[in-house]
């Protein structure tokens, strides 16, 4: 991406960063182009454009104020959505905690009402960004050397990637190297025990309720950023499967209080190549494609239900032996 700047011979007025106009040419095919930067001089314009490297933009004939899309700075909106993803994590953790509710029926519930939610709020069409917000979408999806240098290599790692890698290794450090991590995971073994041993169990639920939420809503913004659009009916269906499939087989264990952040993105990634193969395998029939990811979260079940097993069956042995020889 680089900028281009183009003077128009008239004042534009009433024109933001961030709005889009369109370029009018009495030969050739118009543009509809967001607006990087405008300074309106005496009798002319300096508009500035954010363009990829082969796109030609023209000085025009005239020009037309279009759309006004984007009412809020790009930042503040991204950290709102954090925030009201954080804040609908609070209300799930308030609702299993306090009343209490059974966690699958809040989770399925809240799915339910925010997907019907937003299909009110957009008249049920999809949203999509267009050509606006170049600089926002290359940090959402773009190369991190070509960010960095501006240059573009035949090799380059995807910030979704740099993205993952942050996230998980400050998740691997609270949940590992932290007193509040190691709440968590007491909480998930044995949710009685914690508590007698001091743990607000309470306030540790809604903590982790309030992490997944944000994750989430982190994730929500990188997909929309990426495929740019969003379809509020169907975006995102099934994704809780990948997720419950992804924690199976890196190692979590579906009682709690067992599992690694590194055995989850190794396993996230090992889904995304299992989607691929399904679609790229001959002989594979890409309609059997949740079929097969359900009969991998059975085994990962089944799996893990064998382990739990076998460990406590050497637990017992163990003590058996341990009371033989003190005898």
């Amino acid at each position: 991406m680089h900028i281009r700047t183009i003077s128009v011979a008239s004042p534009v007025n009433n024109v933001n960063a961030g709005d889009s106009i369109e370029l009018l040419y009495d030969v050739g095919l118009d543009q509809k182009m967001p607006v990087h930067r405008i300074e309106v001089k005496n009798e002319s314009t300096e508009v500035q454009f954010l363009v990829r490297n082969n796109q030609r933009v023209n000085v025009p004939q005239f020009v037309a104020f279009q759309s006004r899309s984007q009412r809020m700075p790009t930042i503040v909106a991204i950290l709102l959505i954090l925030s009201i993803a954080t804040f609908l994590g609070w209300i799930h953790g308030m609702l299993i905690t306090k009343i209490p509710l059974q966690p699958f029926v809040v989770t399925l519930c809240g799915l339910l009402f925010y997907r019907g939610l937003a299909r009110y709020i957009t008249g049920d069409q999809e949203q999509g960004f267009g050509s606006e917000l170049p600089e926002v979408k290359e940090l959402a999806k773009g190369g991190f050397f070509r960010i960095l240098t501006g240059d573009t290599y035949s090799f380059d790692i995807p910030m979704p990637f740099i993205y993952m890698t942050l996230i998980g290794v400050v998740a691997a450090v609270f949940l590992n190297k932290t007193i509040y991590g190691r709440y968590i995971l007491a909480l998930g073994r044995n949710e009685q025990a914690a508590r007698f041993s001091g743990i607000s169990t309470d306030k540790m639920k809604i903590v982790a309720y309030m992490i997944c939420s944000f994750c989430g809503g982190v994730a929500g913004i990188l997909f929309s950023f990426d495929l740019n659009s969003i379809q509020p009916s169907g975006h995102g269906e099934f994704y809780e499967l990948y997720a419950i499939a992804a924690a199976v087989l890196g190692g979590c264990s579906l009682r709690g209080g067992e599992g690694s952040i590194l055995g989850v993105i190794i396993a996230a990634a090992v889904m995304r190549v299992l989607n691929n193969a399904i679609n790229l395998v001959e002989g594979i029939d890409t309609t059997m494609e949740f079929a097969i990811i359900g009969m991998v979260i059975l085994m990962g079940v089944i799996a893990d239900e064998l382990v739990r097993r076998y460990a406590a069956k050497r637990r017992a042995l163990a003590k058996i032996k341990d009371t033989t020889e003190g005898a």
